[in-house]
């Protein structure tokens, strides 16, 4: 039996991480954790280094991938991750232009079919005010060059490939609903229990 691949996505500073934690461990979930910390390249190509933008994204596409790949999901044990396979095609599109990306493009389009599918994909988002407060509070280097613009375009771009997913969507308003709250992860396991 497939297990269901329970994917969050949203901006930075929307609480990702910490919700799939929880949300693994009150499903009895594996739980799998983007690896942004194992990229080379991230910090100087966020810093500035166009050169190095390929090389990033290349990076995480084939890690997204190892991680979600189809032949991990066999033991019907659910799986929750910090993030969507998806999220990949909006970076890109964001950090990359021209030949670089129509590269990144040809890349992805090898691999996606290697790609388990969401069974569901929460959607975490707020005002661009707030998660700029959470990004700086949390301080790690690369994230400093995060703009409200980047953020905003962000939002944009995560509600045209969600509409294009395929999976259901639950969306949060991170400003609404504090998951940090016991009714509030109620909701969101009332929520997920059908689509699963």
């Amino acid at each position: 039996m497939s297990a269901s691949l329970i994917s969050l996505v949203g901006p930075p500073g929307s609480g990702k991480t910490t919700i799939a934690g929880w949300l693994a461990e009150a499903l009895g979930a594996q739980l799998v954790l983007e690896d942004y910390a194992g990229n080379p390249f991230l910090a100087d190509s966020y810093a500035g280094r166009g050169d190095l933008r390929l090389a990033g994204q290349t990076w995480f596409l084939l890690s997204r991938v190892s991680q979600l790949q189809r032949s991990r999901f066999q033991d019907g044990r659910p799986i929750v991750a910090d993030h969507a396979f998806l999220q990949d095609h909006v970076y890109a599109a964001i950090w990359l232009a021209g030949e670089e990306l129509a590269a990144y493009e040809y890349l992805a389009g090898q691999v996606t079919a290697l790609v388990q599918r969401p069974a569901v994909l929460i959607h975490l988002d707020g005002p661009v005010e707030l998660l700029i407060k959470r990004i700086a509070r949390r301080g790690r280097p690369h994230e400093k060059y995060f703009t409200e613009e980047f953020l905003r375009r962000l939002h944009s771009d995560y509600d045209s490939a969600l509409a294009d997913a395929g999976a259901p969507v639950i969306r949060v308003d991170i400003a609404e609903r504090d998951m940090a709250r016991p009714e509030q992860r109620r909701w969101l396991l009332n929520e997920l229990s059908p689509k699963l």
